[in-house]
């Protein structure tokens, strides 16, 4: 590289934006991700002892697949090559392996060939790749949003260790936006900005784990902020609401208002309101509400306030919750919006919360011992002790109900399940009254 190469390339890099300047350049500048790149980490080791075999990197958007292939760019003594599987095709790829072919001849260089969006490639692309993966021609690092298992050659992947990267939690983000704002080499700092403690929290939140989109929403709100009377930028809570264009929600989730909502929205399933319930669903998801807090709220309202008038509903809500879990959002608002106009909408009881509570009660204070006709007798000598003498298998009567006592003998007319007249539960009443009326 020419002066001229040097200084066209150094001004490109101020003036590229600031999530692409802000990129880490080695391990330890990285934010997040500690499940795989924590010091005891294999993948860490790995990348430290410049022993890196091929791999996938899986993950939703700006987690930091693109910034560790670019750590592991610096690191490697390997030659580093680059391509977007968006707009490259099997030409690009040829010239890849026909260098690295060269290079690892004459030189004993190897080659290592990230490809950004892997997933884009077709059948035929990625088999291209695999006998030069094989034969250590290149090592392949992949990085994609979509499940690799799903949409990567599985062969290609068979050769490959796949890690997947978390969205990045709200202090990893925090610590990110600080970097960026205070940072004169990489970030913003030579502005002369600050950024209030709400505003970071704001951002931190909405951003749902993108580092990208939390540092775009700042560089919008300095580059276009005027200066305060104290020659200073000011990135305000009212700023920052603006530059990632959300409205503030006043809803803090350690505070009141995190509660009263939380009440408000149980409340209102409870309630029978699906129009209050999924409009305090709404709220929450707008300000940043964890979705699987809100999943676990919902499956035991299921069980709390429907119980066996509609067992369905709690079906639902775990159904929810596991569902959340694997897509994330946006999409997981629709899903969690099912299971609350379900649960709201179901027919209510609260017999299965006061069966255990009043069976907890009885534990207790009374103590019992279990009949012994219903002790275990599957041991030698059981028999002789009594265990199991008299017990009446059910399934072999009318109604596969046999007349006997379960309960202990000190408790033996206890009722701790009283089955309401509503939907499912109505017939479950009914049921069990027939069997102890005969």
């Amino acid at each position: 590289m020419d002066l001229f190469d040097y200084m066209r390339e150094t001004q490109k890099e101020k003036e590229s934006p600031l999530a692409s300047r802000m990129r880490p350049t080695t391990l330890d500048e990285v934010v997040g991700q500690k499940h795989i790149i924590g010091k005891d980490k294999l993948l860490y080791r790995a990348i430290k002892a410049d022993k890196l075999g091929s791999i996938i990197f899986y993950g939703p958007p700006g987690t930091g697949k693109t910034t560790l292939a670019k750590v592991i760019a610096n690191t490697t003594s390997s030659e580093f090559k680059q391509i977007n599987a968006t707009v490259a095709g099997k030409k690009d790829m040829e010239e890849v392996v026909k260098e690295a072919k060269d290079r690892l001849g004459m030189y004993q260089k190897k080659t290592i060939l990230f490809i950004d969006e892997i997933h884009r490639f077709n059948k035929g692309q990625q088999d291209y790749l695999l006998p030069y993966v094989e034969d250590g021609t290149i090592t392949l690092i992949g990085a994609t949003t979509e499940n690799p298992y799903f949409e990567v050659n599985g062969a290609l992947l068979s050769r490959s260790s796949v890690f997947e990267l978390k969205a990045l939690e709200k202090e990893d983000i925090k610590e990110l936006l600080k970097r960026a704002v205070y940072d004169k080499e990489k970030g913003m700092g030579t502005l002369r900005a600050e950024i209030s403690e709400d505003a970071l929290e704001f951002l931190a939140d909405l951003s749902g784990g993108d580092a990208r989109s939390a540092l775009n929403a700042v560089e919008l709100g300095i580059l276009t902020t005027e200066r305060s009377e104290d020659g200073i930028i000011h990135l305000t809570l009212d700023v920052a609401s603006e530059c990632i264009q959300k409205r503030v929600v006043r809803y803090d989730k350690t505070g009141d208002n995190h509660y009263d909502t939380i009440s408000a929205f149980i409340k209102s399933m409870r309630g029978s309101d699906p129009d209050a319930a999924v409009y305090y669903l709404a709220k929450m998801l707008y300000a940043g509400e964890d979705v699987k807090f809100i999943a676990r709220r919902i499956m035991i309202c299921a069980a709390e306030d429907v119980g066996n008038a509609d067992p369905m509903a709690l079906v639902v809500a775990v159904s929810a919750a596991q569902a959340v879990e694997r897509i994330g959002m946006p999409e997981s608002q629709i899903i969690l919006s099912q299971a609350v106009l379900y649960v709201a909408g179901a027919p209510k009881s609260n017999s299965a919360v006061n069966a255990i509570f009043a069976a907890n009660e009885s534990v207790r204070n009374t103590k019992t011992t279990v009949p012994s006709h219903l002790q275990d007798a599957h041991y030698k000598g059981s028999a002789k002790l009594g265990h199991g003498i008299g017990y009446q298998y059910a399934h072999d009567y009318p109604n596969h109900y046999a007349r006997q006592q379960y309960l202990p003998e000190e408790i033996k007319d206890a009722r701790f399940y009283e089955p309401g007249d509503l939907g499912k539960e109505k017939q479950i009443k009914e049921w069990l009254q027939k069997l102890r009326e005969n």
